[in-house]
């Protein structure tokens, strides 16, 4: 099983006036600094705040009318995704998700509708009650990453970049459980087999990257992150995200919560976007170094359902503590 263009095109004529077209802009301050041209492709700017509404919607749309209601587990914007799209169909939804993730996403969740459960410190609890409410009250379970209707709309992601600037070279994408770099390296390198797919993560808990160095999916512990979105695993028993992750990403690259907390202020001090930290992980792989640019590039600003406060501390400079690990807090100064 896979997950080819024809899906992907198939999922932009599903999403088409709702959850497509998002703005693709440049940042004059990265280009710059890097000497090649970098655009930000702004999924923050989806009616849920976050691209993970393509995948939910596309995913949802597809099940049958007599679905008595849908589930999933998430780390907050995909359940999100889910809620909105389970509202548009009059169907009720119930988001697992565990204790480490913002309440900001949990009340984003609640006010659309949904129900909410808190289960445990890891996104394997939260799974692990998605898969009960499937067995024993019949909801269809939608997988933030490992199903081909989720792919396949992430993937419309790279047929918009690709589109609007086939020059780019490079795309340096977010990456977790693998749905959206999975799609987007799907669409992006059917156009354009030669197009360079840079996933990058964070250092602490980095599912998908330890899945890949061995050889097959593993267990990672889960700690607090500047880059929340980007954490839980990839499920022991991943068919689709982690072997198109596997044959289509050229590299995967680690940054540190330093590296994010200074990309969080580039964007917002050069560019004015206000993000989560999983949207900066690529620029904050350039700034550190770790990616070096031959020509154009793209990065996707994935969300911007971010907690205020903590995003308020970044700003200033202050210290901010990821539960044992303060990150130092420094002014931004260029």
């Amino acid at each position: 099983m896979t997950v080819t263009l024809a899906d992907i095109l198939a999922a932009a004529k599903v999403l088409r006036g709702v959850a497509d077209h998002t703005p693709l802009i440049p940042s004059p301050y990265l280009e710059a600094r890097f000497g090649h041209a970098v655009w930000l492709k702004l999924e923050n700017m989806q009616p849920i705040g976050a691209f993970k509404l393509r995948g939910a919607l596309n995913a949802v749309r597809a099940l049958p009318a007599d679905t008595r209601g849908v589930t999933c587990c998430s780390t907050g914007n995909h359940g999100r995704g889910v809620a909105f799209a389970a509202r548009a169909r009059g169907m009720r939804a119930v988001i697992c998700m565990s204790e480490l993730v913002p309440q900001t996403k949990v009340d984003g969740i609640r006010a659309l509708g949904a129900e909410v459960r808190i289960v445990g410190r890891s996104q394997d609890a939260a799974l692990a009650e998605s898969q009960r409410l499937v067995a024993e009250e019949g909801l269809a379970e939608i997988s933030p990453f490992d199903d081909p209707h989720v792919i396949a709309g992430q993937g419309t992601i790279g047929l918009e970049i690709m589109a609007a600037q086939p020059q780019i070279d490079t795309l340096l994408v977010p990456l977790s459980g693998g749905g959206l770099a999975a799609g987007i390296a799907r669409a992006a390198k059917a156009i354009r087999p030669d197009i360079r797919i840079v996933g990058i993560s964070m250092d602490r808990g980095a599912a998908m990257q330890q899945s890949l160095a061995a050889g097959h999916p593993v267990e990672v512990e889960e700690v607090a992150s500047l880059a929340d979105s980007l954490g839980g695993g990839i499920g022991a028993d991943n068919r689709l995200s982690f072997p198109m992750c596997r044959d289509l990403l050229d590299e995967v690259v680690l940054v540190t919560e330093d590296e994010i907390y200074r990309a969080l202020q580039v964007l917002f001090y050069e560019d004015r976007i206000v993000a989560e930290g999983a949207c900066v992980v690529g620029i904050a792989a350039l700034m550190a170094g770790k990616v070096t640019l031959t020509g154009p590039a793209a990065t996707v600003i994935t969300g911007r359902n971010v907690d205020m406060t903590l995003f308020g501390d970044v700003m200033a400079g202050r210290d901010v503590t990821l539960g044992d690990l303060v990150v130092k807090g420094v002014p931004y100064a260029r």
